[in-house]
């Protein structure tokens, strides 16, 4: 009943239909007329392309039978595993072409990168399973314990440091409403709820019913060993969307949670010690240039890396 259920689901959602019909368009050409389609690509109609041409034309047509006919997340899956197969294809045929027809191959590259991003946030966002995930990350900050709670549990505050949360409204006196940027252009929201909060100590909160992600979460103070400052302990728990496919396709397009915690924290660290987080003159937009994103320490160029910039 619930597969039946999830297949009527999405036999009526638009982009999935627009997905298989699209399979559907590509596939009719390549496997009718392989010779013309590869020529189209800015290839020649050597056999070995023309044997490749008809191949993904077959994968096509397939894809297109299951989305249009019983879909169900594998295909779309399916889909993103061709694209990548197909975005090797065409590199290899960058990489090793005459120079005849280049611009075509260039623009059929560009094209099917584009369509890669479109099947992956299909496939993410169509796939109803999800994955437990949690993550925990420790920094020091030269404050008094006191001070950086202070400083934290202004949750306001919170989108100066973390750099996927674009606004915290709290709502009530233990209440507070979160909007973030999700993988693939998404946004999520929720609703959270201060379970524990002792001042200078501990902070912890978790997301209420409705929520579009589950999560929760815990941020300890505790004083660095030889009056150092304050040790920050953070724990997040939540449910990653997509199951494990989503994790590894959410990393592959740059949106790796442990790295965005580390990072998150490296400019919480920032903040506390100096009032903002440090610019470089490559990122000076901060926040708004969410591209430049993640930080990274300072260090100087490799060798190879100075030449690269240098030509």
């Amino acid at each position: 009943m619930k597969t039946d259920t999830r297949s009527s689901r999405l036999r009526h959602d638009p982009l999935v239909r627009g997905l298989g019909w699209a399979s559907a368009l590509l596939g009719v050409p390549q496997v009718l007329a392989p010779a013309g389609f590869a020529r189209a690509l800015g290839v020649d109609d050597a056999f070995r392309h023309r044997t490749a041409t008809t191949a993904v034309g077959v994968r096509e047509l397939a894809a297109a039978t299951g989305l249009l006919g019983r879909p169900h997340p594998a295909w779309l899956w399916g889909r993103v595993g061709g694209d990548l197969m197909d975005l090797t294809m065409l590199s290899r045929a960058l990489k090793n072409h005459d120079g005849r027809g280049l611009g075509r191959t260039a623009a059929a590259t560009a094209a099917v990168t584009a369509i890669t991003v479109t099947d992956v946030y299909a496939a993410v966002t169509r796939t109803r399973r999800s994955t437990p995930m949690e993550l925990t990350a420790t920094t020091t900050v030269a404050q008094p314990p006191d001070d950086v709670y202070a400083l934290w549990s202004d949750l306001r505050r919170l989108p100066d440091f973390m750099a996927h949360l674009d606004e915290v409204r709290v709502t009530g006196p233990r209440t507070s409403h979160w909007r973030a940027s999700a993988p693939f252009g998404k946004t999520v929201e929720w609703d959270a709820e201060t379970t524990e909060d002792v001042p200078g100590q501990l902070i912890a909160w978790r997301s209420v019913d409705g929520a579009d992600i589950d999560n929760a979460g815990e941020v300890r103070f505790v004083h660095a060993p030889g009056d150092r400052g304050t040790e920050i302990r953070v724990t997040l728990r939540y449910e990653l969307p997509g199951g494990a496919l989503g994790k590894a396709a959410a990393r592959y397009f740059g949106e790796e949670p442990h790295q965005q915690l580390d990072d998150d924290l490296r400019r919480f660290k920032q903040i506390a010690e100096t009032g903002e987080v440090v610019r470089s003159e490559g990122a000076p937009g901060g926040k708004q240039a969410r591209g430049e994103f993640p930080q990274h320490p300072a260090r100087p160029l490799t060798e190879d890396e100075l030449k690269e910039a240098l030509a």
